[in-house]
C-alpha cells in the first residue's frame, strides 16, 4: 500500500538484485523486505560510527517516534524502528505501513501524523532535558503538514473556510511560474500564529503521552539499544511485556 506501479517495479528490482548477490535461485521475503526498507529509508551506512552518547540519543529518538504511534487510533502501524544509519543523513529510522491505500485524510489523522513527527524531539527533551539537532527532517515535514492544514485544506478555526494558495501563475512577461500570495501581511501574521498554535498544541499533547508512559519509553529505547532493530510483532510483544 501507498507505492505506485513505478515503486513497485523498483521494489522487485532491488530484491532480484539482492537474492543475486546472495546467491539465492528465487526472490524471497527476507529480500522484499530489504528491499523496501532501502527505497523507504536509503542504503545501510554501516561504516557510519557513532558514539555510545548518540547511540542512546538515537535510541530514544527513534523509540519516542514508535510509542507515540503505537498510542494513537489513527496511525499506521509501525514495521520497524531501527538505530542503524541509512541513506544520507539518516541515524536511524521508523517505518510505519499502511493497510490501504489512501486517498483522503481526516483532520485528526493529519494531526497524528504531526505528533508522531514530534515524538522524537519530545523524547529527547523528556529523557535528557536537552535536544539534539536528530529532529531536523522530522520538524519540517511535521510543519508542512501543519502549513496545508492552514493554508489549503481549511482546518483552521480562527482563519475559516478559507484556502490561501491560489496555485502558480505565469509571470508578467517571462518564462517560469510564481505562486501569487493575494491577502494582506496582517492576514500571513494570522497564518503564521495558527500554524505554531498547530505544532505548540502537538508537542504539548505528545509530552504528556510521553510523559506518561515514561517507563516504556525507557524500555524500548534500552531494547532498541540492545538488538539494534526492532520488527513490527516483536514490539507488539514487547509493548505488551513493558504494559504489565
Amino acid at each position: 500500500p501507498g507505492f505506485v506501479g513505478a515503486d513497485l517495479a523498483n521494489l522487485v528490482n532491488e530484491a532480484a538484485l539482492l537474492a543475486a548477490r546472495r546467491n539465492k535461485k528465487a526472490v524471497g521475503m527476507p529480500e522484499f523486505e530489504e528491499a523496501i526498507d532501502r527505497i523507504m529509508a536509503g542504503l545501510e551506512k554501516k561504516k557510519r560510527l557513532m558514539n555510545m552518547k548518540e547511540k542512546e540519543i538515537v535510541a530514544y529518538h527513534e523509540s519516542g517516534h514508535a510509542l507515540v504511534a503505537c498510542s494513537l487510533p489513527h496511525a499506521d502501524p509501525v514495521r520497524k524502528i531501527s538505530m542503524i544509519p541509512r541513506g544520507i543523513g539518516a541515524l536511524g529510522y521508523t517505518l510505519q505501513k499502511p493497510t490501504e491505500d489512501r486517498y483522503l485524510m481526516t483532520r485528526t489523522e493529519l494531526l497524528d501524523r504531526i505528533a508522531i513527527f514530534v515524538g522524537g524531539r519530545v523524547a529527547e527533551e523528556i529523557i535528557f532535558n536537552e535536544i539534539s539537532t536528530g529532529a531536523q527532517n522530522d520538524l519540517e515535514k511535521a510543519t508542512e503538514i501543519a502549513k496545508l492544514m492552514v493554508k489549503e485544506y481549511g482546518m483552521s478555526d480562527k482563519m475559516g473556510l478559507v484556502t490561501f494558495e491560489q496555485g502558480n501563475r505565469p509571470l508578467f512577461l517571462g518564462g517560469g511560474f510564481a505562486a501569487s500570495k493575494e491577502y494582506s501581511e496582517e492576514t500571513a501574521r494570522e497564518i503564521d500564529l495558527e500554524i505554531k498554535k498547530i505544532m505548540d498544541e502537538s508537542f504539548h499533547r505528545v509530552k504528556a503521552l510521553l510523559t506518561e508512559k515514561k517507563e516504556i519509553l525507557r524500555g524500548m529505547a534500552k531494547t532498541l539499544m540492545e538488538k539494534e532493530v526492532i520488527e513490527g510483532e516483536e514490539l507488539k510483544k514487547l509493548l505488551e511485556e513493558l504494559h504489565k
